[in-house]
């Protein structure tokens, strides 16, 4: 591989689920990547805690402007009861937002690059909204699946069903397609011209990771209100 870019590039291109680290093979990459991204969370939330002042510095004024930001977001879609799920909606944008932007630090790849870990995100949002709805509703969460009328019961049924299912794919492959998406162009570009072009791509890419866990924190705060919602 002399004159050819860093083993991970050359593995996000081809598609490889491992990564040579400290000259050992590491299978499944994106969950190593995946601890790196919370334990650098874990870092960012200590240092910033341990920071907490009455004059905020920078480091606080930005996170301060973001969950405040997402918090007033969500009360205002989802209502004051909105503001109970806040932290976790937080979290998630927060989460899904630092898994995106690892593939733009040389040397790692985005973990939501790889479906595992989009999946195993829309499944726990899919498990929980729907928990949360029999939790709110009972056995009466059924009616959320049946349709306005009585008579079309057969018919909306399994359609409520697919379309249920529908946004578990959905939420996988949408994230998972368009980060993927990202990192192969974006190895592309390296290959072609390594500094000059990556550059400039380098901004659009922070931005559309960036719409992409908003568009997944939008999702989940809106299955969640659906579920809590009176079915009509």
């Amino acid at each position: 591989m002399d004159g050819l870019p860093h083993p991970v590039l050359i593995s996000t291109l081809v598609g490889l689920d491992e990564v040579t680290l400290f000259g050992q093979t590491v299978e499944f990459k994106h969950v190593l990547y995946t601890w790196i991204g919370m334990v650098g969370l874990f870092a960012l939330g200590a240092f910033a805690r341990s920071r907490l002042t009455l004059v905020p510095g920078k480091l606080q004024n930005v996170l301060e402007t973001l969950v405040d930001g997402l918090e007033q977001m969500t009360v205002n879609a989802a209502g004051e009861e909105g503001r109970k799920f806040f932290p976790l909606l937080c979290t998630i944008f927060i989460f899904v937002f630092t898994l995106n932007i690892m593939g733009l630090i040389p040397a790692f790849d985005a973990p939501t690059a790889n479906i595992n870990t989009t999946f195993a995100l829309a499944l726990f949002v899919f498990i929980f909204y729907n928990l949360l709805g029999i939790k709110r509703w009972g056995a009466g969460y059924i009616k959320h699946f049946l349709g306005p009328n009585p008579l079309l019961v057969p018919l909306m049924f399994p359609i409520e069903i697919i379309s249920h299912i529908a946004r578990l794919v959905s939420l996988t492959l949408r994230l998972f397609g368009n980060i993927r998406g990202e990192e192969i162009a974006l190895v592309v570009f390296f290959l072609l011209y390594p500094i000059i072009s990556t550059v400039p791509v380098y901004f659009l890419f922070l931005l559309a990771k960036t719409l992409q866990a908003f568009i997944f924190f939008m999702l989940t705060m809106i299955y969640i209100k659906g579920a809590l919602d009176h079915a009509h």
